[in-house]
């Protein structure tokens, strides 16, 4: 069905659709509307709750403790509340329980600016005093931000890994007419606390020595390595016979694409490879996809955040990539159909 919503709108039917429960969250630009979308949709629905907690923190714990009694809870913030989620959230990586944020991101450090960026790539995918033992997806527009909303409580709940999907400000306040697609069937939820005092549930945040929780933390990461080829996922366009392509992500890949089309009404052979997973990666496409070209772009509103990512599983990229960084700033269709002709130029 066809709807005229925002993305912040969006995420929260699409999280409903996943069988999400609860919600808990602390208002933040520009991730607020969720936390208002989901109150206001559970004052007509009464099976959804919620609570507004006193911080961050406290809503990570809050989504933790709900999530151990069986429900399927999540939670969203941006920018420096992401920052201060990390603690419950690496106690959740720890755990291997299916904690779930939609993570809008803004610029930073700190405060910074309150609407866009891509600078919690590395603080949603490695952040916390862990591994980085978790699953991220970046949206890239109103349609996914539904779409994988919902797909993102499936995905944390078969895997046992917290899940994360990455917005942005620009994605969530837009307003567009677009097609919402009915998700695949949520994975069911369990109640991972059990009520057998002859058997009780035991979950661990503390270990008494380095090698206990050592064979602990090989455990997780094997689980880890067993999921990427069944979670890693990215879309191409227009990568047949391209001599330049376009590596990126969320909002700025869908800038990329029009400026595809328009280079390619140009004659310029260029084409898109857009990573839906930043964590884990799907590096046999992307190895696939660049390997006869020419050039290939790696085009994010960050500094090197993406490009890290992407560089340390496919190191031959290094030697034939254009970095294009502009930290918390957008890309528009013609700047980046402007780089790419003068690239081709000066060649």
């Amino acid at each position: 069905m066809k709807q005229f919503i925002t993305g912040n709108e969006a995420v929260v039917l699409g999280a409903i659709e996943g069988g999400a429960e609860m919600f808990f969250g602390y208002p933040i630009t520009p991730a607020t509307e969720i936390l208002e979308g989901w109150i206001n949709t559970a004052s007509e629905d009464k099976s959804l709750k919620y609570l507004q907690a006193e911080d961050e923190i406290a809503s990570g714990f809050a989504t933790i403790g709900a999530i151990l009694a069986g429900k399927k809870a999540f939670t969203a913030t941006a920018g420096v509340g992401n920052v201060l989620m990390q603690d419950p959230i690496s106690m959740a990586e720890n755990e291997r329980l299916p904690f779930v944020g939609i993570i809008a991101q803004r610029g930073g450090p700190s405060t910074g600016t309150v609407i866009y960026s891509q600078q919690e790539v590395n603080l949603t995918a490695l952040g916390g005093n862990g591994d980085g033992l978790r699953i991220v997806y970046s949206a890239s527009n109103v349609a996914e931000c539904y779409d994988l909303s919902a797909k993102i409580f499936s995905t944390a709940w078969k895997y046992n890994f917290p899940t994360f999907m990455l917005t942005d400000g620009y994605l969530g306040k837009q307003k567009i007419t677009t097609q919402l697609n009915k998700p695949i069937r949520p994975f069911p939820a369990r109640k991972i606390l059990k009520e057998d005092p002859e058997n009780p549930t035991h979950i661990r945040n503390c270990f008494g020595s380095e090698p206990e929780f050592a064979k602990v933390l090989q455990r997780n990461i094997s689980d880890y390595k067993y999921l990427i080829d069944k979670v890693a996922e990215s879309e191409n366009y227009k990568v047949s016979g391209a001599t330049d392509i376009i590596l990126a992500h969320g909002s700025v890949a869908s800038a990329a694409r029009s400026a595809i089309d328009d280079l390619r009404a140009d004659g310029v052979k260029a084409g898109l490879v857009r990573p839906i997973t930043l964590r884990p990666l799907d590096t046999k496409a992307i190895r696939s996809q660049i390997k006869n070209a020419q050039r290939v772009y790696v085009i994010e509103s960050a500094f090197e955040q993406f490009a890290r990512l992407l560089v340390y599983v496919v190191p031959e990229l290094a030697s034939k990539m254009i970095k294009v960084f502009k930290p918390a700033v957008g890309f528009t269709p013609e700047e980046i159909t402007t780089l790419i002709k003068t690239q081709n130029k000066h060649r």
